[in-house]
């Protein structure tokens, strides 16, 4: 004979049982959602996720792309699979070897002549900047992606070959008062869209 005390412990331990299940495909599926950034193609998405090209035609068939040279600012992508975490570990080390890149080309601009700019930024604006940089480029001056170049991601044409720390702020700063005023309306402007 059943009693009801035996039916409430079936049903709890296969209840443990389906959490368990459920828990593991959770984790076991831990897609990422990427956000398309100025400069971005399936190829530099596939790079950062897998450190290969091999995810282009996945990324595309999984986002019903039909031509994977066109995707646009602001388009999120689902990266499925186990990416997200690998992602994760691979902006960690992006991010110490942009420092570690950054601090060598400061101390390689402070023992050249003719490459220092005083910026004129101060306060929120240049809290603004910072931040801008650190999501362009981890800070980094060596930074490329494509036709933009730098600590700013600026386009070559504006920085005419001249890729020093010097030009790289001050071309920045003119790009920034001339196109948004501020270096605080283009934080919120990259907050709202993902590039500035």
């Amino acid at each position: 004979m059943i009693s009801k005390k035996n039916i409430a412990k079936t049903v709890a331990a296969l209840g443990t049982v389906a959490l368990g299940v459920t828990a593991a495909t959770t984790v076991a599926n831990a897609d990422a959602v990427y956000t398309v950034k100025s400069g971005d193609t399936l190829s530099s998405i596939s790079q950062k996720f897998a450190n290969n090209n091999s995810l282009v035609n996945t990324i595309a068939q999984d986002n019903h792309i039909t031509d994977v040279n066109k995707i646009f600012v602001g388009q999120r992508l689902v990266i499925k699979g186990n990416y997200g975490q690998q992602q994760n570990q691979n902006t960690q080390n992006t991010n110490t070897t942009s420092q570690a890149a950054a601090q060598t080309q400061t101390t390689t601009n402070n023992n050249t002549a003719n490459t220092s700019y005083n910026s004129s930024v101060s306060g929120s604006d240049a809290a603004a900047k910072a931040w801008i940089a650190n999501r362009e480029s981890g800070g980094n001056y060596g930074a490329t992606n494509g036709q933009y170049i730098g600590k700013y991601q600026l386009s070559a044409s504006y920085l005419n070959g001249d890729y020093s720390a010097a030009n790289q702020e001050r071309v920045a700063d003119q790009y920034v008062a001339s196109r948004y005023g501020s270096w605080t309306n283009a934080q919120q402007f990259w907050m709202a869209n993902g590039w500035y």
